[in-house]
């Protein structure tokens, strides 16, 4: 006599998910035995205050000399390159997680910024780049005189 057994139309989904997951693994993971020099885009900060707008770029062992920093159509974009050291064989690394080559970072820019005034600096490792913003847009404070209604 054969029981009764309930369909549970997920039970097989979790066994689905785990061949999807060998499957993805074997393709695109790496174990660390290889390493490659990828493309990379370095990672930035962008802010606003009253006067100006600010992008900071974290550009650890990018040489002075390999930024380039240019406004174009109202588009500031930084390009550069962080090349891979020589002193240590590329077979002798065992774990290689940071990314080396060329890059380059693209920012529209409002109508609001003085293109004119633009400055960027580099220290430690971090390009600064300052956007000031034109006088006409900036926010004015206007002062208001309340007069008590009686005279």
């Amino acid at each position: 006599m054969n029981g009764i057994t309930r369909w549970d139309p997920f039970r097989n989904v979790s066994t689905l998910q785990e061949q999807l997951n060998r499957l993805f693994e074997g393709k695109f993971s790496s174990n660390g035995d290889t390493s490659t020099l990828t493309a990379w885009a370095p990672s930035v900060d962008v802010y606003e205050t009253e006067n100006e707008l600010v992008i900071k770029a974290d550009l650890p062992e990018v040489p002075e000399k390999d930024i380039d920093v240019r406004v174009e159509n109202n588009m500031l974009t930084i390009r550069g390159e962080r090349k891979f050291e020589q002193k240590v064989k590329e077979e002798n690394y065992l774990r290689m997680e940071r990314s080396y080559g060329s890059f380059s970072r693209s920012f529209s820019l409002p109508n609001t910024v003085d293109t004119q005034a633009i400055k960027a600096e580099y220290t430690d490792g971090v390009l600064s780049v300052t956007l000031p913003k034109r006088a006409e847009s900036k926010p004015k404070q206007v002062k208001i005189n309340v007069t008590n209604g009686k005279n």
